[in-house]
Parts: structure tokens; C-alpha cells; sequence
């Protein structure tokens, strides 16, 4: 049975995005044909929170609503490079715990993280939604793989834009950062274009 993942931060004891999360999980178990779903208010108050500082809530469950969790300090890391890599085939519209797809396009890329493209267009990185600086502007591709909770907060809250990305418009961006929802909209983790090893102009990216 296939099973499922949310990853979702915990800071000072404090829960985020629950809503969105939620909303998630019903929606799987809605479209695999299940009633009901798994309670987050009710795992999240379970659990014994002893310590203050940013934890990732991790809880793998099933359809039939068996769950395990895990607490799991959680620190922000700077990558070094990213490259593009292709993949046409590849379908993550839900939250599967089963990662072996991004395990293969990763050992297979020459950077620390992957940005897929597909039919020519931007979606994600291995692990999370992706924005794009346009002057003053932050942009997300409106052909993501997986829509993102911090995705959706951020362009609910108006934060950012949605937009199509293609390999052929991608020089009209300056800079870029990564979302999810660890990863908050931050200054602090800005790119520039330039860290993408293989733009369009410079070579050709990897085609699996």
C-alpha cells in the first residue's frame, strides 16, 4: 500500500501551515477513494514537547490511516550549486514517502541539488518548490511537481506571483530561492542565477 509523508515545521512548540497540511492529507485520502483521514491537531497534541528551537515534524502514514511520526531537529543549510536535469516522465502530484526518482536524478547529476525541468519547463528541486527574482518580484512556476504548502501560503498571502518559467525565459531572472514547508521565504537564502551550472546558454542539460 502506498504510503505518504508530511513534513511539517514545528519552532518553540509551535505548529505551521497545520491548515494547509491538513487540507493535503484529506486530499490524498479523497482521491485514492478513502473516507475519512488522519487528525494532525490531535498527533500534534500527543506528542511530548519538552524543548524549545526548530524541529521537522516528520509522519509517514498509509490509506489505512496507520501513521508513525519522528521529531527531528532541523538546522537551514546554503547549497553550493545546482543543475538542471530533465526528466518528461516524472509525476510527484502527491507526497510519497517513496523518494527512488529524485535518488536517481541526483546520483546521476555533477551538483549537491537538481531543478527538474519538464516539457521544457521549470518545476521543482529535489525537495522543494522554487522562486524566481524579477526586479523587485518573486516568482513561482506554475508548473510545479508538487504544490507546496508554503507555496500555497505565500501566493495566498500575495508574497509572490506565479508564472511560466521555461528554459528559454529563465535569463529574465536574476536570482533564486527554495520554499517548503521547513524553508520559509528568506532573504538570508537568495542565489544567483549564475549557481546553476548548466543555463541554457552554457551547455546542455541532463536529459534522463
Amino acid at each position: 500500500m502506498s504510503q505518504f509523508i508530511e513534513s511539517i515545521k514545528v519552532e518553540d512548540r509551535e505548529i505551521f501551515l497545520a491548515d494547509l497540511h491538513q487540507k493535503r492529507i484529506n486530499e490524498t485520502f479523497a482521491h485514492f477513494g478513502k473516507e475519512g483521514s488522519i487528525d494532525l491537531e490531535k498527533i500534534f497534541k500527543d506528542l511530548e514537547l519538552d524543548d524549545d528551537g526548530l524541529y521537522k515534524l516528520k509522519i509517514s502514514y498509509g490509506l489505512n490511516k496507520i501513521f508513525r511520526t519522528q521529531l527531528i531537529p532541523y538546522a537551514i543549510s546554503e547549497i553550493d550549486d545546482f543543475q538542471l536535469v530533465e526528466n518528461n516522465s516524472f509525476d510527484y502530484s502527491f507526497k510519497f514517502e517513496d523518494r527512488k526518482e529524485f535518488d536517481i536524478m541526483k546520483a546521476k547529476a555533477k551538483a549537491e541539488e537538481i531543478i527538474i525541468v519538464k516539457n521544457n519547463h521549470i518545476t521543482d528541486t529535489s525537495y522543494s518548490n522554487i522562486l524566481f527574482l524579477k526586479k523587485k518580484d518573486w516568482f513561482t512556476p506554475s508548473t510545479f511537481l508538487l504544490n507546496g504548502v508554503q507555496r500555497q501560503h505565500l501566493l495566498k498571502t500575495r508574497k509572490i506571483k506565479e508564472a511560466e518559467i521555461t528554459l528559454q525565459n529563465m535569463s529574465d531572472y536574476s536570482h533564486f530561492q527554495l520554499i517548503n514547508a521547513m524553508n520559509d521565504f528568506d532573504d538570508m537564502f537568495i542565489y544567483p542565477i549564475s549557481k546553476i551550472s548548466n543555463l541554457p546558454e552554457n551547455s546542455d542539460y541532463m536529459e534522463l
